[in-house]
């Protein structure tokens, strides 16, 4: 980690109260880290093997786990599959030695929010941090199975019915779908599904959200044209009333 890129002058006191865990085994980049996050005005804890990581990440109610791959005792990709096995929803982002390809795959796979390659600067760590917790932060309920109109989504199965009759969705369009219902009522902005559903590495352009929520109408509602459940809000983004 780059020690000079912190730049700012003054902490950022909208983070006070956050808690971040970092488990790391590597002394000089924990401490960094450390500093880097307490300058920004978060609460930080420090775990230096996978062991006490585990058990910290379940007994300290952290905000957002910084979570090293290669970790003695237990492996950073064990600590985030029995998280996510456990139903914890808490970010994590995970770091990554260059060349490690095959483990940010598998790591996205076991559930980690995004990862971060060694060498980095704090400055790109912060970037990747705040475009998580952006994501998760409107995050509700977890919502597994839920029904309205004549349209019923199971999200585990991946499978869906329109008045009994399955229907097939994309795991594009079941994301989309989950964002809203987990957010219904709510008015959501094209940037915020370009974030939430498409993710800090592959952000497309606003039109392909608008593409996307036009095929996904043709299969939930009666009249897409005039749509029931998930209505444009001119000139801000959509709204499902689900």
């Amino acid at each position: 980690m780059s020690p000079g890129a912190q730049s700012m002058d003054s902490p950022n006191e909208k983070q006070a109260g956050r808690k971040v865990l970092v488990v790391e085994d590597d002394e000089a980049m924990a401490v960094a880290l450390r500093d880097g996050f307490e300058y920004e005005g978060y609460e930080v804890a420090l775990a230096r093997d996978g062991a006490e990581g585990m058990e910290m990440s379940t007994t300290g109610s952290p905000d957002l786990i910084i979570l090293d791959v290669m970790l003695p005792k237990v492996t950073g990709l064990d600590i985030c599959k029995r998280l996510r096995s456990e139903g914890a929803t808490v970010p994590i982002i995970m770091l990554t030695a260059r060349g490690q390809e095959v483990d940010k795959v598998l790591g996205l796979k076991l559930g980690a929010d995004d990862y971060v390659t060694k060498p980095f600067s704090f400055m790109e760590l912060m970037a990747r941090v705040e475009a998580v917790l952006r994501r998760t932060a409107g995050a509700r309920e977890k919502v597994d199975v839920y029904e309205f109109g004549d349209v019923s989504v199971n999200f585990k199965t991946h499978e869906a019915t329109s008045a009994g009759k399955p229907v097939r969705l994309s795991a594009r369009e079941f994301q989309l779908l989950r964002f809203f219902i987990e957010r219904r009522g709510e008015v959501v902005t094209r940037e915020q599904l370009l974030d939430g559903v498409w993710g800090y590495e592959n952000m497309p352009f606003t039109r392909t959200v608008d593409m996307h929520i036009a095929k996904l109408r043709k299969k939930i509602e009666e009249s897409p044209h005039e749509p029931r459940f998930l209505v444009t809000v001119h000139r801000v983004g959509y709204k499902f009333l689900g």
